[in-house]
């Protein structure tokens, strides 16, 4: 029987944040453009499904800053911004009866001085813990380090960081941020967080936490880039990759259609990019030079907890919590507020968030929530007199790429593979860690180099956001 057969200008495979940035890009400019996706809804790791068991849409709670410019202008772009909250506090709680907190927010004083009012009144750190930490930040001072070999462990020591600097400051925000062990981050990105968001500009360190489950609200990227005459293949799983004898690139799905384009973007996580390459013969030039690198590439886990009380056990709509497993609490219930009613009508929905969750890998779900419970507890005492209706884990052991010491030499531009074959996905050489504007980042940066190849001059990459204050004289 005969194939059926697509032809397009160009193929995106995978509807990630990637992907659906490639698609907007290169449809907008007037290429005919198909996407595949594998999975029945689109946002890659950022996604969202209906829980059989608790008849509730659930997630892993990403959120986006002010310094996440592509990511921004993508939403602006689709509308998907209307469903972004804004907060410019971020509040750092320690266990107790109340809860002692620390809000970190900005201030009168110019950047990077911007936050430093609060920081000096947080009561999480004694006055030796902030000397440390501003002599430490002043290395980020002008910028973040050209080479990413060291490890951020390493710099804790050399720089002199105290135990508690380290649990209250360090720790929240690197082990949120990268989703990782100081021992697997290197210092340039963790440098490249304090930098962006604490020190080059008060904007840059907005938090917004969409109000929608993730892949509601990534729906409007994708129907922006249909409007623009993409075509969107939704259980679309790309088997085999090939290119065909007069030079076009052919992409068979498992239903049996094949996929004809001059140009292919493969916007997959790394492991699926390889186990996709791998399909191609021996000779083409993306198996040696991309294989070998992929192979350098780690994961590291985030587990989510997904409670419903029978009451309110706190008006907080997110924090830091400190000394404990959990390094986030997000208020679902006040969070999307704006949005429809929730199907429980009283009651309160919180998530906590796991990052760098390697022990709870090997934990079961009765463990893993109980010790969340009893650490929720101890910062909203209200818990041991709510009762639990219905709760959830989720864990993702693939949800983020570590950014190793070292790892730079490896991660792709998005033009390294053979003529016609693109790479996107937050895992090539974006110039940013594991992260949704990462991610954007790539897939418009694929866009702007399948235009090159055309014979065009496209940008698409929206600039990072400019020094603010005093960090216009500073900042390289």
């Amino acid at each position: 029987m005969k194939a059926d057969v697509q032809q397009s200008d160009v193929l995106v495979i995978g509807a990630g944040l990637a992907g659906l940035a490639a698609a907007v890009a290169l449809s907008s400019s007037g290429a005919t453009v198909r996407v595949l996706e594998r999975k029945p809804y689109v946002g890659g790791r950022a996604y969202s499904y209906p829980h059989p068991a608790l008849d509730e849409v659930i997630d892993s709670q990403h959120v986006l800053l002010g310094c996440c410019t592509n990511l921004i202008d993508l939403c602006r772009m689709s509308g998907a911004d209307r469903h972004i909250r804004w907060y410019d506090r971020i509040l750092f709680l320690e266990p107790g009866n109340p809860a002692r907190e620390s809000p970190i927010e900005p201030g009168a004083l110019l950047s990077p001085g911007h936050s430093a009012v609060s920081f000096l009144r947080a009561p999480m750190l004694t006055l030796g813990d902030k000397a440390r930490i501003a002599m430490g930040l002043l290395e980020f001072l002008r910028g973040v380090p050209a080479s990413d070999a060291e490890a951020f462990s390493t710099w804790l020591k050399r720089t002199g960081q105290t135990e508690r600097a380290i649990r209250h400051f360090w720790e929240p925000v690197i082990v949120g941020a990268l989703n990782d062990t100081f021992e697997r981050c290197s210092t340039r990105y963790a440098g490249q967080v304090f930098f962006e968001s604490f020190m080059k500009s008060a904007e840059g360190g907005r938090l917004g936490i969409p109000t929608q489950p993730m892949s509601a609200f990534y729906g409007p990227v994708s129907e922006l880039a249909e409007r623009q005459g993409a075509v969107l293949h939704l259980r679309s799983s790309v088997d085999m990759l090939a290119r065909a004898a007069d030079g076009v690139w052919e992409a068979r799905t498992s239903d049996g259609k094949v996929h004809r384009a001059a140009s292919v973007v493969v916007a997959l996580p790394f492991e699926q990019t390889a186990r996709l390459l791998e399909t191609l013969p021996e000779a083409e030039p993306a198996r040696s030079q991309v294989l070998p690198h992929i192979a350098q590439f780690t994961h590291a886990p985030i587990t989510t907890l997904h409670l419903w009380f029978d009451r309110d056990v706190t008006e907080l709509d997110h924090a830091a919590l400190l000394d404990t497993r959990i390094q986030w609490m997000f208020n679902k219930t006040r969070i999307r507020r704006a949005e429809p009613a929730p199907a429980v009508e009283q009651g309160q929905y919180l998530e906590l968030v796991i990052s760098a969750s390697f022990a709870e890998l090997h934990q079961g779900r009765e463990e893993i929530l109980a010790a969340g419970v009893a650490e929720l507890a101890s910062f909203f005492p209200a818990v041991r007199e709510a009762k639990v209706v219905k709760s959830g884990v989720l864990k993702e052991a693939r949800a983020t790429f570590s950014v190793t010491p070292g790892l730079d030499a490896y991660r792709p531009q998005q033009a390294r593979a053979s003529a016609g074959l693109f790479l996107a996905g937050d895992w090539t050489r974006t110039g940013w860690p594991s992260t949704m504007e990462g991610a954007v980042r790539s897939g418009r940066l694929a866009a702007e180099a399948v235009a090159k190849a055309c014979g065009g001059a496209r940008t698409f990459v929206s600039p990072d956001l400019p020094p603010a204050g005093l960090m216009r004289l500073l900042a390289r």
